[in-house]
């Protein structure tokens, strides 16, 4: 058997009804997940509402003999959140894993987004995260048992143009995952994020018709698949997949230029040795900075 596997295991994952979360939630039912299949049914900008997304995806794992079922709440409330989760606990019992998924856009230059443009965003993706995160973290940590899988983006990690909203949204959930890595690591609870780079109806703008054929869904969900498992032992890290390219992204420092009288233009002469990371290391916490600052002052 497959160290990969979810015999009793039981998974949500939001914005599971077309596109990257279809996929996820496929693959992880082929492998024995019972699977909350979450989507509001909207169109890419979040408007609009509908069934059928979430529903086709439960019938189509039902006919292969796996098991899941629908849920229609948004992630961008508490009480879709809550409901989210309570439809995993209602039906299975339980909830092992987490996958968050759900996400919108409303793309435009910085200087022509307006407020809601970028709320609405910030609302879906990053306190989406964070309503489905709040319930189930605290039903994993009860348990001494949990996976949490959140989506980010190349957007959020590296920046894309017209995209300040999403990015700053993916950002954060970044920084959100790193705390849920911190916090659940004494109750079996491992939290990662994955940056996937796939063609989807979100993104066909950017990749087109012949670059997407490269850039396949399926390609993801294997990462996805892995971190959602027993068999993950990672926590607290950065993935980046896509097109069959799988690869840790790390947050990197190094210990610099130390001058603790240093004025602005000891920082303009010194910009190339700040700048240039050599022996680079990757803090896990605040307190692993703290001992990258000692040594530079060790060895000043």
């Amino acid at each position: 058997m497959s160290k990969v596997n979810f015999e009793d295991r039981v998974v949500i994952v939001t914005g599971a009804g077309n596109g990257l979360g279809k996929s996820y939630a496929l693959d992880l039912a082929n492998r024995g997940a019972k699977v909350v299949v979450n989507d509001l049914g909207g169109a890419v900008d979040g408007s609009g509402s509908g069934n059928s997304p979430a529903d086709d995806v439960v019938e189509e794992i039902q006919s292969k003999g796996g098991e899941a079922v629908a849920n229609y709440d948004s992630v961008a409330t508490k009480e879709g959140g809550e409901g989210i989760v309570s439809t995993a606990i209602d039906t299975y019992g339980k909830v092992d894993a987490v996958v968050n998924n759900a996400g919108i856009l409303r793309d435009k230059s910085f200087a022509n987004m307006t407020e809601e443009e970028f709320s609405i965003v910030i609302d879906v993706h990053l306190k989406g995260t964070f309503y489905v995160c709040h319930p189930a973290f605290k039903f994993m940590k009860e348990n001494s048992y949990g996976r949490i899988v959140n989506i980010a983006s190349p957007s959020g990690l590296f920046g894309n143009f017209g995209q300040a909203n999403y990015g700053a949204a993916k950002m954060g959930i970044v920084g959100l995952t790193n705390i849920l890595a911190i916090e659940g690591s004494k109750y079996n609870i491992k939290a990662n994020v994955i940056a996937p780079n796939a063609m989807t109806r979100m993104t066909e703008a950017i990749f087109g018709e012949e670059m997407g054929k490269l850039f396949k869904v399926e390609q993801v969900a294997p990462m996805v698949a892995y971190l959602a498992s027993e068999a993950c032992e990672p926590t607290h890290e950065i993935y980046s997949v896509g097109a069959g390219r799988f690869a840790r992204v790390g947050i990197s420092t190094h210990v610099g230029y130390y001058n603790p009288d240093a004025t602005a233009d000891d920082v303009e002469s010194n910009i190339d040795k700040i700048r240039t990371i050599e022996n680079e290391t990757y803090p896990m916490n605040n307190e692993d900075e703290f001992v990258i600052i000692q040594q530079a002052v060790q060895g000043s």
